[in-house]
């Protein structure tokens, strides 16, 4: 399992401590359907990927797609469970964070957001609840 960290390098923000990377087509389609609530600083990096739904969700979340240099093309803030963003053709990943972390860190369209790869160490510091890993 592969994780990230994810920083607003406009706002100078921290997004997520933790991101799972959904590389392969199998984690990209399950994603988070059926899974508990991400919790602050966990988020779930989709690649590639240019539009997400939340259909069989519970819970709504935020999205935020990304060019391949990092730059924000979209920001879905809370997207209810059942709905659906736009295509988005420039977009290679898109970032789920908990509800309302996006607008708490101030990120739009035209931020540049970094992903830093962290390691085995890192992660078994920090506790996981939303087995976003299988």
């Amino acid at each position: 399992m592969t994780c990230v960290r994810a920083f607003n390098e406009t706002r100078r923000t921290p997004l997520a401590a933790q991101v799972v990377v959904a590389a392969s087509w199998w984690r990209r389609l399950r994603g988070l359907i059926a899974r508990p609530p991400l919790r602050e600083g966990e988020g779930l990096l989709l690649a590639p990927c240019r539009a997400v739904h939340t259909y069989w969700m519970a819970y709504p979340i935020d999205v935020v797609f990304l060019a391949a240099n990092g730059e924000v093309l979209a920001v879905y803030d809370s997207l209810p469970p059942g709905a659906k963003s736009r295509w988005h053709r420039r977009a290679v990943r898109a970032l789920e964070l908990p509800a309302g972390r996006l607008r708490s860190a101030g990120t739009a369209v035209g931020d540049e957001i970094s992903l830093e790869p962290i390691g085995a160490a890192d992660r078994a510091s920090q506790p996981r609840t939303t087995g976003v890993e299988s």
